[in-house]
C-alpha cells in the first residue's frame, strides 16, 4: 500500500529490503537544451505515522530541459556507483518516462529477513545519496519488495519496513524529506520464480526511482511507479 512518507533525519541504523528490476528499457536520450530550470513552489502533504506536514518548496525542470537534466544524472550514478554495478550489487536503468530505477541487491543491502541495512554498504549509499542531493529536481520513490517465503502479511510489513529504512538513510545523508515516497509491496511482483533460492534472491529487492519534477506537471512526479513485470 501507498504511502507518502516525511522521513525523519534521526536512525542511522535502518534496515532495508532487498530487491531486483526487470527488463532495460533503452535508454531515451537528450531532451533539447533550450529552456530553463524553473523553480515552482509546491507545498506537499507528507504523512509520517499519524502527523502530517507540508514539505518544502521543491523546483521543477521545464519540459526541454528533463532529457539532459536526467542524462547528466545516470551518467554520474554509473561513474559514482561503477563498482556496486560491476559486482551486481546495484543495477540502473533509464525508464520511457525519463525516470532513473535503481535496484538494490539485497542480499549485500539487507540482514536476512530484516529491516536493517548492512554496515558493510553504508560507503554505498552514501555515494548514491550524495548524486540524488545534488540532482533535487526529482521525487525519491523508493518500493521494497520479498520473495514469498513467510505469510503475506509479513512479507507486506517487512517490503514497506524496508522502503522505510532506505529512505530514512537517503534523508540521514541530507536528501530533502520532501521529496521522498515509500511503498511496499510484499510477494505481489516476482521477478523470478519463488521455486528457487535464486529466483528467491531475485525477488527481494529495494527499488528507487528518480522521477523528475516537470514544470506544469507536477503532481504526475508523485504518483507511484507501475507495476513490475511479473515472473509467470
Amino acid at each position: 500500500m501507498h504511502k507518502k512518507t516525511g522521513v525523519a533525519l534521526l536512525a542511522l541504523a535502518v534496515g532495508l529490503g532487498g530487491c531486483e528490476t526487470m527488463q532495460q528499457n533503452p535508454k531515451t536520450t537528450t531532451g533539447a537544451a533550450i529552456g530553463a530550470v524553473a523553480g515552482a513552489v509546491i507545498g506537499h502533504q507528507i504523512r509520517h505515522g499519524e502527523g502530517a506536514y507540508v514539505g518544502a518548496a521543491l523546483g521543477a525542470l521545464a519540459g526541454g530541459m528533463i532529457g539532459n537534466y536526467m542524462d547528466q544524472q545516470q551518467r554520474e550514478l554509473e561513474q559514482r556507483l561503477a563498482k556496486e554495478r560491476q559486482q551486481h550489487q546495484i543495477e540502473i536503468q533509464r525508464m520511457k518516462d525519463q525516470s532513473l530505477k535503481l535496484t538494490l541487491d539485497s542480499e549485500v543491502s539487507f540482514d536476512f529477513d530484516s529491516a536493517r541495512i548492512n554496515p558493510g554498504f553504508a560507503d554505498s549509499l552514501n555515494r548514491l545519496a550524495d548524486v540524488i542531493r545534488k540532482y533535487d529536481k526529482t521525487v525519491v520513490y523508493v518500493v521494497g519488495h520479498t520473495d514469498s517465503v513467510g505469510s503475506e502479511s509479513y512479507n507486506q510489513r517487512l517490503s514497506e519496513k524496508r522502503a522505510r529504512a532506505v529512505a530514512d538513510y537517503l534523508a540521514s545523508r541530507g536528501v530533502d524529506p520532501a521529496r521522498i515516497r515509500t511503498e511496499g509491496r510484499g510477494e505481489r511482483e516476482p521477478r523470478a520464480t519463488n521455486a528457487t533460492e535464486a529466483g528467491r534472491r531475485l525477488n527481494r529487492r529495494v527499488e528507487i526511482y528518480l522521477k523528475p519534477i516537470e514544470e506544469g506537471q507536477e503532481q504526475k512526479a508523485y504518483e507511484p511507479p507501475p507495476p513490475s513485470p511479473r515472473y509467470y
